[in-house]
This record gives structure tokens, C-alpha cells and sequence, in this order.
């Protein structure tokens, strides 16, 4: 998929992209260039990593400007950039709507004028029915880059949408807060009813490029992950740490969603994954062929979902 193809991934110094990229330097691909605004950061991936099939572009996806210059000579586009704690979202909402509106708006037309042959975004399952600022924020982008599709006009680019839940491992999840406190013998939970679902970066990384090969353009695509509950994610981390309940937070949900009942009309079922298909009259659904109808009222929630991670399981997967 990769051969040949010279690659650009924004925000591609956080957890992701480094996944992405070590993933990506297995492949013939031609160039990976890394977009993104903090200087250290750049700076410590390239210790990091040697290869010289790297670039490093200092740039920010508010900067249109500088996003032309970027994807001069770019075939995919990987944008994994955004404002993604639910808490500096909601104090820096202004912030928020630039970066992860504003700035999803610059990659789509950036990416026509440059002729990008194609555009993933990474999404969250927070974008589903959102209940806080950054999820309003994602939905304003996944719509923004479903409808970029009909933008295209007689240009080549295409754009696609992978949504999918928190990440074991990941900087922005709570198992790096888990394992930090730990040593105090007490870990802090919301609601000892919260349940989310969970991804490894590897199985994200690999979605995505599925996902990049699979795509025609408009789709939303949603894995089939587990659920499990934060308190019993809490006690594989700390075994031996009591628990604290304090509370649910501002803008937080007791159980998320990726595809909910009005979704899931225009929803078409894979054996791993699921795509949502986007309303307009130029999609067909031949395009989603082999997969098969949801039934009335189906939602993709992490309270009813048919796989559960057990805290074993957890506790033998790589990232923990």
C-alpha cells in the first residue's frame, strides 16, 4: 500500500505517529515527512529514529500556508493532529474550534489544491453523540471531511474518517495516569460503573492502513474493539492499590459510543469492522459491497458491547 508513496502524517510526534511511522519504515515506502509544531518533540524523533526517508516540517494545521508547502508532492495524507484532553478543550474552547475545526477545514483544501491522492483522519468515539467540546469539535471535523468528498470536484483526492476508542498506552489515556500514581497504594476512578472501549496502538496503526487501502472516499470506518471497565482496568494496573470513587467529571459520559441508532441506518457490517456510510447522493453503496445491514435500533456503545477485555488480558498486552 505504502510502496513508492511519499506519506505525511500531522501531529506525527504524538503516540500514533510514532507507532505509525516505525509501521510505515517496514514498508518501500518512499518518504515520511512528520508535521508538526513543537520543536522538542521533532527533535527527540529524530534521535529516535535514523532513517533518512524521514522529514521534519515545523508547521501548525491552522497555518493553510504552510500546509500547501507541506503537501507539495504528498500522496497520503495521515491527520492525527488535534486538541484531544476533554479538560484544556473545555477551558480553551476558542482553541479547541481552531485546531480541530478550522484546522480540519485547512487539510481538506490544502489537500485538493496540492492533489493528495488521499486523506485518513483519526476520529474518537467522543465524536459519537458528544457531550463535551472536544467531541463537538471531532463530529465538526469527521462531517467536514466526509462532505470534503463532494468539494473534490474533478480533482483526485479522496477522503475517509477511522473512529475508533481510547488507546492502551496512548500519552492521552488513563493508563499512563494509572501506572504514574500507582505507587501512592491508591488509584482514583470516577464511577465504578464507567466502561470505555480499548485499542492497542498497534491495532490502530494497522486499522488505519486498512482502512487507507480499503477506502473510496466519505466513509467513517469503526473497528469491532473490546469494552472494559475503568475499575477493572484500574485493577490490573494496581492490584494492590484500594480504589477511590470521586465522581464523574464535566463532560464526561459514563459509557461512549461509536455508532449510535441514526448512524446505524446507513450502516453497513464487516467481520472486523463496521462503516458508516455517508448520506449523499453521489455515494453508492456498491462501494460498501460484502457488508451486511444492522438491524432497527442497533448502537455500538461500550456497555453493550459483545467483547469484554478481561483484566488478564489486559495485563498481557504489550503497551502495559
Amino acid at each position: 500500500m505504502l510502496d513508492n508513496k511519499t506519506v505525511l502524517v500531522t501531529g506525527g510526534t504524538g503516540s500514533f505517529g510514532k507507532k505509525f511511522v516505525r509501521k510505515a519504515l517496514d514498508s518501500n515506502v518512499k518518504k515520511i515527512i512528520i508535521f508538526s509544531r513543537d520543536e522538542l518533540k521533532q527533535y527527540e524523533m529524530k534521535q529516535e529514529f535514523t532513517d533518512n526517508r524521514l522529514r521534519f516540517f515545523i508547521g501548525d494545521v491552522r497555518d493553510k500556508e504552510r500546509l500547501v508547502r507541506a503537501f507539495n508532492g504528498v500522496d497520503y495524507v495521515i491527520h492525527a493532529a488535534a486538541m484531544k484532553h476533554v479538560d484544556a478543550c473545555e477551558y480553551n474552547p476558542f482553541e479547541a474550534i481552531k485546531t480541530n475545526i478550522h484546522g480540519a477545514q485547512n487539510i481538506v483544501e490544502a489537500a485538493i489544491d496540492c492533489g493528495v491522492e488521499k486523506v485518513i483522519a483519526l476520529s474518537t468515539d467522543k465524536a459519537c453523540s458528544p457531550v463535551n467540546l472536544y467531541g463537538a469539535t471531532k463530529l465538526a471535523s469527521d462531517k467536514l471531511f466526509v462532505a470534503a468528498n463532494a468539494y473534490v470536484g474533478d480533482k483526485k483526492t479522496s477522503f475517509s474518517v477511522v473512529r475508533y476508542g481510547n488507546v492502551v498506552g496512548s500519552r492521552g489515556s488513563v493508563l499512563p495516569f494509572f501506572k504514574k500514581i500507582r505507587d501512592t497504594g491508591v488509584l482514583t476512578v470516577t464511577d465504578e460503573r464507567m466502561t470505555r472501549f480499548w485499542i492497542t496502538l498497534e491495532q490502530g496503526v494497522q486499522f488505519v492502513l486498512d482502512s487507507l487501502e480499503r477506502m473510496y472516499g466519505g466513509e467513517i470506518f469503526v473497528p469491532k474493539i473490546p469494552s472494559m471497565k475503568v475499575i477493572d482496568l484500574a485493577k490490573a494496573i494496581g492490584p494492590e492499590c484500594k480504589i477511590e470513587i470521586i465522581g464523574i467529571r464535566p463532560g464526561e459520559k459514563l459509557h461512549e459510543a461509536m455508532i449510535m441508532e441514526d448512524d446505524a441506518r446507513h450502516t453497513v457490517e464487516f467481520d472486523k469492522y463496521y462503516v458508516i456510510q455517508p448520506e449523499f447522493p453521489w455515494w453508492s453503496k456498491a462501494y460498501a459491497k460484502g457488508g451486511k445491514e444492522l438491524p432497527d435500533g442497533f448502537a455500538y456503545t461500550s456497555d453493550k458491547n459483545t467483547e469484554w477485555l478481561t483484566v488478564d488480558q489486559l495485563s498481557k498486552l504489550e503497551e502495559v
